[in-house]
């Protein structure tokens, strides 16, 4: 290919692109919702695009092929909004103390040590009631069990939780006693 067939090919090329620009922006548009966004997304694939045309091997294919950059970009732009997240704003959306958070999380912590602990027969009903909301008829249905064994083994595993949770406060408590008295705080 001469250099003039060359130069008329990415002319008429880059004359294409220009063409799909309002395609590629309808298209961003219904992706983010965000004018601005979609314009900066189909600028960048734009410009990808022109620096990359030597890659593009059939021609006819230009539009699917801008198309792909497009996704391509946009998929980038998601990405690095997830790795972003500005504490300050996490900060202020929460009304609750970090001492709250610590403690929900430790009693999250000590819930699912209890539950790890029971037997599997109460553990799986436990899970399948009082973490996913099923009716005592679904969990016997789901584990292919009586009603009556789903309920006793609910109440069980509610029971033998219950122990274990107030045994595991009242060391929580003894140690925190005794530290005060010897003065660590």
């Amino acid at each position: 290919m001469s250099i003039l067939q060359y130069c008329l090919r990415n002319r008429r090329l880059e004359q294409k692109l220009e063409i799909c620009r309002n395609k590629l922006f309808r298209i961003a548009f219904s992706w983010c919702h965000d004018e601005m966004l979609a314009d900066d997304l189909v600028q960048d694939t734009l410009t990808r695009a022109l620096l990359r045309l030597n890659q593009l091997k059939k021609p006819d294919m230009l539009e699917s092929w801008v198309i792909s950059i497009l996704n391509n970009i946009w998929r980038d732009h998601l990405r690095r909004q997830k790795e972003f997240i500005d504490i300050d704003e996490y900060v202020h959306l929460s009304h609750e103390s970090p001492e709250n958070i610590h403690e929900r999380e430790r009693t999250i912590q000590r819930v699912r040590k209890a539950v790890g602990q029971l037997p599997m027969g109460q553990r799986q009903v436990i899970s399948l009631v009082d973490l996913e909301g099923l009716s005592y008829n679904e969990v016997s249905q789901v584990l292919e069990i009586p009603v009556g064994t789903v309920m006793s083994r609910l109440n069980r595993a509610r029971n033998a939780m219950m122990e274990k949770l107030n045994n595991e406060s009242r060391v929580v408590f003894l140690h925190k006693q005794h530290s005060l008295e010897k003065g660590n705080v």
